[in-house]
């Protein structure tokens, strides 16, 4: 169990810029297996980001109130996953071969490509989280924690995935995220999965519906990692932020449709 503690605490030492105990280190071994607690990562930050958005929505209103909870969730975690879409879109834009690419993902500036692309990402994501709580105040507040909860950790578990199923494609130990490829054990698969469909499955005993959000997803995920491949070989951290960040829109979007018309 004390392990574990610190497996999670090493989860959210890297993931977010929440403080953590003085004697959490980072030790590659524990990020590597950090892996499993990455879909309960989102639940943290889905809790926060909700917490916010209650407290705003009851001063400020629904708009001011998501913009406020979207710019929580960024703050909680440093932008980590923001920077690896826009990463993705200024790499795969300007980039014609894999040298390229990944050469352009890891220069620190940002892009007319990744702005662009950041700019259409957060007008999505108010747009669409702003009409799935248009009508909080019908919602019973457990309902609302659940979809702030749910589609950051569906999220994350969509991106974790393809760790499962493709390689690390930088030949180099120039990336932070480098660690988490060098392997993993069922106890990973078991936790990412576990962690990651619980709160869906929750909220599907109350409008059962929205379980149809995973075959976006699942779309999702065989795409980006059939493209991964053919153009890096395999994934990079860059790669897995832009797919989380593609997986929350896709998530809030699926969860509006589904309401308005099911």
């Amino acid at each position: 169990m004390k392990e574990e503690i610190r497996i999670f605490f090493t989860a959210m030492m890297f993931y977010t810029q929440l403080p953590c105990p003085k004697w959490v280190d980072h030790r590659p071994e524990y990020l590597n297996k950090s892996t499993r607690y990455f879909p309960l990562i989102g639940w943290l930050v889905g809790a926060l980001s909700f917490l916010v958005f209650w407290i705003s929505n009851f001063l400020f209103g629904v708009e001011i109130a998501v913009i406020l909870s979207l710019a929580a969730g960024v703050y909680i975690t440093g932008s980590f996953h923001e920077d690896g879409f826009a990463d993705v879109f200024d790499g795969f834009g300007g980039g014609w071969t894999k040298t390229k690419i990944l050469d352009i993902m890891k220069d620190s500036r940002l892009g007319t490509y990744g702005v662009v692309a950041l700019i259409f990402l957060f007008g999505l994501k108010y747009l669409a989280l702003q009409k799935v709580l248009a009508n909080v105040d019908q919602l019973p507040i457990y309902m609302t924690l659940l979809i702030f909860i749910t589609y950051h950790s569906i999220a994350r578990l969509t991106a974790i995935q393809i760790t499962f199923t493709s390689k690390y494609s930088r030949e180099d130990e120039s990336s932070k995220s480098k660690p988490i490829a060098k392997a993993y054990s069922y106890k990973e698969v078991l936790g990412a999965y576990l962690f990651g469909l619980s709160p869906l499955l929750i909220l599907t005993y109350y409008y059962r519906p929205l379980i149809f959000v995973l075959l976006p997803l699942a779309l999702l995920y065989f795409i980006s990692q059939r493209y991964f491949n053919k153009w890096l070989d395999g994934y990079t951290g860059d790669c897995l932020g832009a797919v989380e960040q593609f997986a929350e829109v896709i998530t809030l979007l699926t969860f509006l449709v589904l309401w308005k018309f099911m």
